[in-house]
């Protein structure tokens, strides 16, 4: 009993420290995810060009798409045009970081990972875009097939997070294929209007209605792709810390071994760069090295089954081997120099490791429990409401 009592402790410890950070995170998330178009990502990412290559990383890595999310809307942006090398770049740099696993890892980590995390996943992204640049073969252009039910000359409209849907141009309006999509023109009917909106409308939005898709997106679909496995890496987290013992994981040592044993743990891991950060708490505080911890905070997140098949079937077998290589050795490579910076600027004490030790006024431990109230109500709810969609009268819906 006292083993279970420490061990929720540590996982409420690690709950509330990071609850308003992540609740910080989501709102910028949404912000972005409302105010930044994907014709942007488009139009800076149709070349081969170490330009291209580099505006696909920055693009990417502040973006509030993890591991599952980023798959379609890199499938998106390579059939509407994108060059290989840039879409790679785009899939390295986005699930590795963004602005809700920033924040989160301050909170958890300090500020040296806040600051290294990103940098890291941009120089992998550019690695990795180059290497496909160089060795990648020849490219293909990839077309965007016709989804299913669309009308000669209709445009598939494509957008981070959504499977490819499409709204039929004018005077062919299909109302029952047009659920999850509306098309930037008029609607053919009244029942398309009824479903979709006009083009004027969405145009015309005021600050309040962005506001209110802002909040809807950040606690909805982003939330909903974070929320099972940001509980288990913190349950995780909090058994580690409860059972492990410290000399564990340090039998591995802070070298070669350590770091390759971390990206073969964060291979085939379904994990966001969000969730992976509790994991990466327990971890150092069983006794890894700050070098380890970031090879796994960047295999884990980057690479899993589903986007290395993806990868396979969009860009060839030489393009996935390319992708896992770079992702690999440029996170070890950073690891190196993660634990050679810490031990000669003593970065040591910028790196947190244990939650559970913070200190914080009274003011600020009134904000972080309020947050974690507020997180705790935002996924019951959720939860709830996902359970309520299976419900056969709840499963037609309109646009998202």
């Amino acid at each position: 009993m006292a083993d279970l009592a420490l061990l929720l402790n540590n996982f409420l410890a690690l709950f509330i420290e990071s609850a308003p950070w992540l609740l910080l995170g989501l709102f910028v998330a949404g912000v972005m995810h409302e105010w930044v178009p994907v014709s942007v990502l488009q139009k800076h990412m149709g070349s081969a060009s170490f330009s291209a290559i580099g505006k696909a990383a920055v693009i990417g890595a502040p973006l509030p798409l993890c591991s599952c999310g980023v798959i379609p809307a890199a499938v998106g942006l390579r059939r509407s045009g994108a060059s290989k090398p840039a879409t790679v770049s785009f899939l390295v740099s986005t699930p590795e970081t963004g602005v809700d696993s920033v924040s989160v890892s301050y909170a958890l980590l300090g500020p040296v990972f806040a600051v290294v995390r990103p940098v890291v996943a941009v120089l992998s992204a550019v690695y990795a875009g180059v290497l496909v640049r160089l060795f990648g073969g020849a490219e293909r252009s990839a077309k965007q097939p016709q989804p299913p039910g669309c009308c000669e000359g209709s445009q598939p409209r494509v957008s981070p997070g959504a499977a490819d849907t499409c709204c039929d141009s004018a005077g062919q309006a299909q109302a029952e294929q047009q659920r999850d999509c509306c098309a930037p023109r008029p609607p053919a009917s009244e029942s398309d209007a009824a479903c979709c909106g006009s083009a004027e409308d969405g145009r015309g939005r005021g600050i309040q209605r962005k506001l209110a898709d802002v909040f809807n997106y950040a606690t909805g679909n982003l939330l909903d792709d974070i929320i099972v496995w940001l509980l288990v890496g913190l349950a995780l987290a909090a058994a580690i810390k409860t059972w492990v013992p410290a000399d564990f994981l340090t039998q591995w040592g802070d070298g070669f071994l350590a770091m390759l044993v971390m990206a073969l743990v964060g291979i085939p891991m379904y994990i966001c760069a969000t969730a992976s950060t509790p994991l990466a708490v327990g971890f150092l505080a069983a006794g890894l090295s700050p070098g380890a911890i970031l090879v796994f905070l960047m295999a884990g997140p980057a690479t899993n089954i589903s986007t290395m098949g993806m990868i396979y079937q969009e860009m060839g077998r030489r393009t996935l081997a390319l992708y896992l290589f770079a992702v690999v050795s440029m996170s070890m490579v950073s690891g190196y120099a993660l634990n050679w910076l810490a031990d000669a600027l003593q970065w040591q004490q910028y790196i947190i490791g244990s939650a559970a030790g913070h200190l914080h006024s009274a003011t600020w431990q009134t904000v972080y429990a309020l947050s974690a109230v507020m997180l705790m109500a935002l996924m019951m709810r959720n939860v709830w409401q996902r359970i309520a969609r299976r419900t056969p009268a709840n499963q037609q819906d309109c646009c998202s």
